[in-house]
């Protein structure tokens, strides 16, 4: 698949920069966190205590005057013994002469100060007795003198003191970035989102390819983003009517701004069409309807909700919110977005495919063997659908190449990343462990077993349905030939050793599925710097990573929209109550797994992934846990019915976006085309469909065989 042209210099000042720098941002404030951590252990192993006392400004010392050294209790009880015996009470001591004097020629001689005679009584202690005496109560304890030492300034030479700005410069910085990281999400959201309106790449059944279509389209989409708009600007009203100290007052009207200017970008499309496409279809309201994007009709199934039907205008703003209450997690999807589009301006996905071209592989075992090989880079991009978007064209192609009939090169491409959800470090188990009681160990352990289950399944289902015989280059030949073509791969081995050992030695850190975000972009640098030189590395201006920017761009506005707007049908769907309808106690787990099996395919089928791990855990999950399904086994499933709903109709969102790497017109003459039987004549959607269903089916029931008993 062919790079796409340049930014045009607007757009690349407009959003590509701008993207640039909040995603370059969020990689540098974990690196700053990371790296004061460091220096705190590094200080604390030099000079002991660094952490303790030198790090931090010393609590400024009071110097007590003379009257302050006086019992402050002891002109009150002087009054008070004076109103009882009907006696004024006598002036107070004066300090004893000469004391400071003895101290102050201490200084001078080097000597220290004579002991002090045994002191008198303090002022008041007497009268306190006499008050005791009177009232037949015991003296209350005198309060300790509590002093607090000062930082030894002594110590603080200009080689720590320099070595200490260092240090609480960076954590100034990371702690700044933490604080802001709700706005820059809001803000990340309105530069891609009206980048991937202008550039007509929200996320839609079918593409629009007629005047009349577009104009349909941004239609509905200017009349959605205007109800988001008004949601949020409602709830902005609501919290100032309220009274009450909101933390981001302004929060809303960012969500809001962003919602209007991409409205605005609808407006200007209206008055400038699509251009047709010479062979469009005829133009027909189904066609019209289905090219509304996803967010847009979500948008509207959440409106009619809240505002007709619960009178509550705020209601989808409040929902949408939510995104930001993990803010860090959702940038995180950026990030892996970014690092699946520099993953695809690099050599290293083609010389992986080189490895396999010397053994000759029937194109069923090719694609038995390309889809859990791209388990592991699904894993550390995110979401299968993040790696489709980044990996899926030259998945097509190569299985085109290796003889492979379209629809099979369809299905091996959608499903490229269905495998790898499952495994370490794919954030959607981070995220379920995060709203969930269920750790990521327990759910990467048992992933392991769900991707070898359904790796066997898939190749299973090719060799039954196979058009080719399985016959495979001999050993003798293909083994030495894959040997030669590994040499090009072994510098960027190199590259991520190098990369990773400087991140452990410098930060402390290895990689797992809470760096990952952050550490596989400096990775793909480093890749980057190895193919083009130093001037890979000097954004926005070299093409590598402004291309991959660029694309970033569009494809984060598509999923963040789609996410957002997710959750805010998931508030819908939950404040209706009919997950309640659902009994709490079904009386049996295998009753309860098969109602929630259904329930989560449909989700899996409309909704994002990550949205939709909120509202399964928000509405559904409680229904599991009553009904004795342990809450690992239960979000395996979860993530294993998602997967099957990403590749089921009405939706497939990985269909969805195989069709836009592989390219709409190419897609629909594939399927025009497709001759033979019914399962060959739909192959693309039926190949998945029914590995991921076996593989659901033996995920969900056979675990409660053994629990149950």
């Amino acid at each position: 698949m062919s790079h796409a042209a340049p930014p045009s210099p607007l757009r690349t000042w407009l959003s590509t920069l701008p993207v640039l720098l909040i995603l370059a941002g969020s990689v540098l404030i974990w690196t700053s966190r990371q790296a004061s951590g460091r220096m705190i252990q590094l200080g604390e192993h030099i000079w002991p205590g660094y952490a303790a006392d030198l790090r931090r400004d010393p609590d400024p010392v009071v110097v007590p005057s003379p009257t302050a050294a006086v019992d402050p209790g002891a002109n009150a009880d002087e009054a008070l013994i004076g109103d009882i015996l009907g006696e004024e009470a006598p002036p107070a001591a004066p300090p004893a002469p000469g004391a400071a004097d003895e101290a102050l020629i201490g200084d001078i001689l080097g000597e220290e100060a004579a002991a002090p005679a045994a002191a008198p009584p303090a002022p008041g202690a007497a009268d306190d007795a006499l008050i005791a005496d009177i009232t037949g109560e015991a003296p209350a304890a005198p309060a300790p003198v509590v002093e607090t030492p000062a930082t030894p300034r002594a110590t603080l030479t200009p080689t720590i003191s320099a070595f200490r700005a260092v240090d609480r410069s960076l954590d100034a910085f990371a702690s700044w970035g933490a604080s802001v990281y709700r706005q820059t999400l809001v803000l990340l959201l309105l530069l891609c989102g009206a980048t991937a309106t202008a550039a007509r790449a929200h996320i839609g059944l079918v593409n629009a390819r007629t005047a009349a279509e577009d104009r349909g389209v941004q239609i509905a989409q200017l009349l959605g983003n205007g109800l988001v708009a008004a949601s949020c600007y409602a709830l902005y009203q609501a919290q100032q009517d309220s009274g009450t100290e909101i933390s981001d007052p302004y929060l809303p009207l960012m969500w809001a701004g962003a919602f209007v200017l991409m409205g605005l970008i609808n407006v200007g499309h209206l008055a400038r069409p699509l251009v047709p496409e010479p062979d469009a279809p005829p133009t027909s309201l189904v066609r019209m309807a289905l090219s509304v994007p996803l967010y847009t009709s979500m948008a509207f199934i959440a409106s009619v909700w809240f505002l007709l039907l619960e009178k509550y205008p705020a209601g989808l703003a409040v929902y949408l919110q939510n995104l930001t209450e993990h803010a860090e997690l959702y940038l995180y999807v950026g990030l892996y977005v970014w690092t699946g589009m520099l993953l695809k301006r690099t050599r290293v996905a083609s010389l992986g495919f080189d490895l396999l071209r010397p053994w000759k592989l029937p194109p069923e075992l090719f694609a038995a063997v390309v889809v859990p090989l791209a388990a592991l880079p699904t894993a550390y991009s995110g979401a299968s659908g993040i790696f489709v978007i980044a990996v899926g064209g030259l998945i097509y192609q190569e299985m085109r190449a290796a003889g492979a009939r379209p629809q099979l090169a369809l299905a091996t491409t959608a499903m490229s990343g269905s495998l790898g959800v499952v495994l370490r470090p794919c954030l959607l188990p981070v995220i379920v462990a995060y709203l969930n009681p269920v750790t990521t160990d327990v759910l990467y352990d048992w992933g392991r077993w769900v991707f070898v289950l359904t790796a066997v399944l898939f190749a299973l289902v090719l060799i039954v349905t196979r058009q080719s015989p399985l016959s495979v280059a001999p050993v003798r030949e293909a083994l030495p030939e894959m040997g030669k073509r590994m040499k090009p791969l072994g510098r960027y081995v190199f590259v991520a050793v190098v990369v990773l050992g400087l991140c452990y030695l410098l930060l402390d850190q290895t990689l797992d599925e809470h760096t990952a975000p952050t550490l596989l972009p400096l990775v793909l640098f480093g890749f980057l710097f190895v193919e083009r030189g130093a001037r890979a590395l000097t954004p926005p201006a070299t093409p590598p990573v402004r291309e991959a920017t660029d694309e970033t761009t569009g494809h984060i506005g598509a999923l963040l929209l789609l996410m957002s707007l997710s959750i805010a049908l998931g508030g819908a769907i939950e404040r209706s109550e009919i997950i309640l309808m659902m009994p709490s106690d079904l009386g049996s787990p295998f009753l309860t797994m098969g109602l929630l099996v259904v329930v989560l395919i449909i989700i899996g089928m409309t909704m994002d992934p990550y949205g939709a791990v909120i509202v399964v855990s928000a509405t559904i999950a409680d229904v599991a846990y009553k009904n004795g399904i342990d809450v690992s086994h239960f979000w395996l499933t979860v993530l294993t019915a998602f997967e099957l709903g990403y590749l089921s109709p009405p939706v497939a969102l990985n269909q969805l976006l195989t069709r836009q790497v592989v390219g709409g017109a190419e897609v629909d003459r594939v399927m025009a085309q497709a001759t033979g039987s019914w399962w060959r004549r739909n192959e693309a959607t039926l190949l998945p469909v029914t590995v991921m269903g076996i593989a659901l089916l033996i995920v969900a029931f056979v675990p409660l065989f053994f629990t149950a008993a």
